[in-house]
């Protein structure tokens, strides 16, 4: 037994030396002639690949295949911490249509092309899912040789490849859902998605308030080895739970490693990585080249070669045509269209779906890296030749359609510009930051009462003191995740009263009669009474399942209401505390990253409490002075957020605006009067 476990040992090492050193000569070999090295990686699998004559030169194959396994969850964590969430709220409407126009052309494409020549229905979604989605590691390692990172056209390109990857991850759960079903059901289709939004927004949130404050401890420890292990002790425990939560471990890695990319350590972080992915990453791409069976090829050559130039001429068509459409430049569009003109890393993955789930037929696989490969060849000169490309096309369009051209673009280019009502401007920005705040704040009672859903299932047994006509466990579930959710309610309150008196003033502008007034009034109550029905039906509806029985709900409520009245100050400081530590992640600022001196014993009994500031209350347009906080309390105002920016030591002349975030500084009574007399 000794004997067999050493000489696995062996065959493992000798395996994986002829992976890297294969691998190695290959990528020598292919920078020398200045081609990407992913292609290098599948010439070394396709060379030490068992269909490759006279004998393989691989022994455990299965051994290889964990480790690509391996080599999907670092590729994935990498192409994360290159991920911006910053970049994601900055991407225009150019990245938007663009990638939902190519990703839905190109499944069709895909879809027809394998009907064509005859495959299964199967065989044809997955087609057109995996020629859906470019290749982010080729195009950004294209453009950096060409050294176009920098060009207009490519800051595009990178907004398209974030909303393709989030797009990619939701197609790659809805594959499954699919491959499972064996038909496309739009009520399970709606649920798939449903669910992973809110997983994604469940994660994110709670990474961005939980990793920023790991990472800057471990930091502290000065030591490299320690930062590296942490981090992927987090990557590989996420990508976990996204496994236990029914996804793939692509969504958990790529999840963290976003979450990670915005951190202050981020950029320490890629460097300790980097090499740890590339290692493994080179062993998946070679695990593919192991794929290639030479025979297949040249079985599915015509197949290939179509597919080839379907994903050539269809991407530059869809990707340029949805750029166009967002009001990018005919020029600027072509050259676009032609940086996304490949397939890549998820193209891989979601063909390897297909295999795992037994959906797909076994030349599918093949087929994908050999298109892959091929338009991966062909992406520099695309790139290179996009200019004359585009000029071509200029110069062959009738006058009349090209002065059209024009004119639409210039039209949705005046669109972008504000308005000269800046107030109007204004109050439509804070409607928009409302919503969004409110969406997530459901979005995550959502995700708590679906959790508590499929707690209550797993059947814990119920304690001896629990009775029986109180619902037993789903009753705990559901009043826990009604305590848990209990800030967030505060804070629906103070958002939907403030959105219902800004709906109010936009339908009914002040400076009329008094009758306007009055109906003025009875529209934000009448905004507010359906706000407030809208989330009790929602609360009812996801939490059917585990709602108590009618006296003990009614008993539950009134304890609730109770911890409410209590808690309303405390709450509000939790959730508001919270958001500030979101903000300072996004910041890349967070509060305890600047190392002072410790503070004197006289600050020891001081606090910071940051307060937003809702529309309609009494401090909101006026200036600190008038407020006169020091005066009344003691408590001093020491930092205003205003629309991401940040004043700090404000002046007393300083005009406090609706949804301002107030820092108070001072005792925790001189703070808690204070929020107290600016909030009424």
């Amino acid at each position: 037994m000794h004997n067999d476990t050493v000489m696995h040992g062996i065959q493992f090492l000798q395996d994986l030396a002829v992976v890297l050193l294969v691998a190695g000569a290959t990528t020598v070999l292919f920078h020398r002639i200045k081609q990407p090295v992913v292609l290098g990686y599948l010439l070394a699998g396709f060379i030490i690949g068992p269909h490759t004559p006279p004998f393989p030169l691989i022994h455990d194959e299965d051994a290889i295949k964990t480790m690509a396994e391996l080599g999907v969850v670092m590729l994935m964590f990498g192409l994360g911490l290159h991920f911006s969430l910053r970049q994601l709220f900055k991407v225009g409407a150019a990245a938007l249509i663009a990638a939902v126009l190519e990703i839905t052309v190109m499944i069709w494409v895909g879809y027809e092309i394998g009907q064509a020549f005859g495959w299964s229905q199967m065989d044809s979604i997955f087609l057109g899912a995996l020629l859906s989605i470019s290749s982010t590691t080729i195009i950004v390692k294209a453009l950096e040789e060409l050294r176009l990172v920098n060009e207009g056209f490519a800051k595009v390109v990178f907004g398209i490849l974030i909303v393709e990857d989030i797009l990619a991850i939701a197609l790659i759960a809805l594959l499954s859902g699919i491959a499972t079903s064996g038909q496309v059901a739009v009520g399970e289709v709606a649920i798939t998605l449903g669910m992973l939004a809110l997983f994604l927004i469940g994660v994110l949130i709670v990474g961005l308030l939980v990793v920023p404050k790991i990472i800057t401890y471990v930091a502290r420890f000065r030591s490299d080895e320690v930062l590296l292990v942490s981090v992927l002790g987090m990557c590989f425990g996420v990508s976990l739970l996204a496994v236990k939560a029914g996804y793939s471990v692509v969504l958990g890695a790529f999840l963290i490693g976003a979450v990670m990319a915005e951190v202050k350590e981020a950029p320490k972080i890629r460097l300790l990585v980097e090499p740890v992915r590339d290692m493994f990453s080179a062993v998946f791409f070679v695990a593919i080249g192991m794929l290639i069976d030479l025979d297949l090829l040249i079985q599915y050559a015509v197949p290939i070669a179509v597919i080839t130039v379907a994903v050539v001429l269809g991407k530059i068509v869809a990707c340029g045509l949805g750029t166009f459409l967002a009001g990018t430049p005919v020029k600027g569009s072509v050259k676009v269209g032609a940086s996304l003109a490949q397939i890549g890393e998820f193209s891989f993955i979601i063909a390897q779906l297909g295999l795992t789930l037994k959906v797909t037929s076994d030349f599918l696989y093949p087929v994908a890296v050999s298109v892959s490969a091929l338009t991966t060849l062909l992406t520099p000169y695309l790139i290179r030749s996009s200019d004359g490309i585009a000029t071509v096309l200029v110069d062959r369009t009738p006058a009349p359609l090209r002065s059209a051209m024009d004119w639409y673009t210039r039209w949705v280019e005046n669109l972008r510009l504000p308005g000269d009502d800046v107030q109007r401007t204004r109050i439509r920005g804070l409607i928009r930051k409302w919503l969004m705040q409110i969406a997530i704040d459901l979005a995550l009672i959502t995700g708590a009462m679906v959790l508590a859903w499929r707690l209550a299932k797993a059947e814990f047994a119920a304690p001896a003191w629990l009775p029986e006509w109180s619902g037993g466990m789903p009753t705990v579930w559901w009043m826990a995740v009604m305590i848990i959710a209990l800030p967030l309610l505060v804070h629906l309150w103070y958002k939907q009263r403030a959105l219902a008196m800004v709906l109010a003033e936009l339908a009914i502008p002040r400076g009329g009669t008094a009758r306007a007034d009055h109906i003025r009034v009875i529209a934000t109550l009448a905004f507010q009474a359906i706000a407030l029905a809208a989330v009790a039906a929602l609360l009812t509806a996801i939490s059917l399942t585990l709602l108590p029985p009618w006296p003990v709900l009614l008993v539950l409520l009134g304890v609730l209401a109770l911890i409410l009245l209590l808690g309303w100050s405390r709450f509000i400081t939790l959730y508001y505390r919270a958001q500030v530590s979101v903000m300072e992640t996004f910041a890349g600022n967070p509060a305890d990253a600047t190392h002072h001196a410790p503070a004197p014993a006289l600050l020891d009994e001081a606090v910071m409490l940051p307060i937003e500031l809702p529309l309609g209350i009494a401090a909101v347009g006026k200036a600190i002075r008038d407020l006169e906080i020091r005066k009344a309390c003691g408590a001093s105002i020491i930092a205003i957020e205003r629309n991401g920016t940040r004043i700090v030591n404000p002046a007393a002349d300083e005009i406090l605006a609706a949804d301002d975030i107030v820092t108070l500084f001072g005792t925790e009574d001189q703070v808690r009067q204070a929020r107290t007399l600016m909030l009424g």
